[in-house]
């Protein structure tokens, strides 16, 4: 397989879980926006110039989400996902994808009016309200791990997933003073060492 990467990207995700998962790869790492994503070969990969790119044999996948499901599928052998007959499947699944549908939207919001857009045209307005949806956001993770360390049971790719985001929301500036269970949950991912291999690549 091969996994076109950059660092501080939805990448990250893709990499750490091949590292959970001990699968070979070979990395192909951009700096983020790097010209070279912008060129017609690279778009043959990906049409809007972006990373993750999984390539494996004649099968190109983009998309973050879609890459881990199809990795787990194909040679997770039941790793890092409660079977579909577990009680903690659906669980698994509304967590799995609970970061791309809540976290990163407000994450997205608060990235362009801070960092993207040139100074004269941000808007401290929505870039507070960008922050406060994230922290709302955040708080319902919060809850969902009182009592347990992982968001479906045992570790699994949801944490993978809606972990990352949470440590990105951390560029936000978000006060997790009052999410003692996050806190605690996000050193716990941190901590292990297939995300500390894949948060080290570049």
């Amino acid at each position: 397989m091969k996994l076109h990467f950059a660092a501080n990207s939805r990448a990250m995700r893709v990499a750490w879980l091949l590292e959970e998962l001990e699968l070979p790869y070979e990395l192909i790492s951009y700096g983020l926006g790097a010209p070279e994503m912008r060129s017609p070969e690279f778009r043959q990969l990906h049409p809007m110039g972006r990373v993750p790119v999984l390539e494996d044999g004649d099968v190109t996948l983009f998309e973050s989400g879609a890459i881990l499901e199809y990795v787990l599928s194909r040679y997770g052998e039941g790793r890092l996902r409660p079977d579909v007959s577990s009680p903690a499947y659906p669980t698994y699944l509304q967590w799995f994808h609970y970061c791309e549908g809540m976290i990163m939207p407000p994450v997205n919001n608060y990235m362009v009016e801070t960092f993207f857009l040139p100074p004269k045209r941000q808007s401290e307005v929505h870039a507070k309200r960008a922050r406060k949806l994230l922290g709302q956001m955040l708080i319902a993770v919060d809850h969902a791990l009182d009592g347990q360390d992982y968001l479906a049971g045992e570790f699994s790719a949801a944490d993978i997933m809606t972990g990352s985001a949470a440590m990105t929301s951390k560029r936000a500036d978000v006060d997790l003073s009052e999410m003692p269970n996050l806190t605690a949950y996000l050193e716990r991912l941190s901590a292990r060492p297939a995300f500390q291999t894949a948060a080290a690549l570049s």
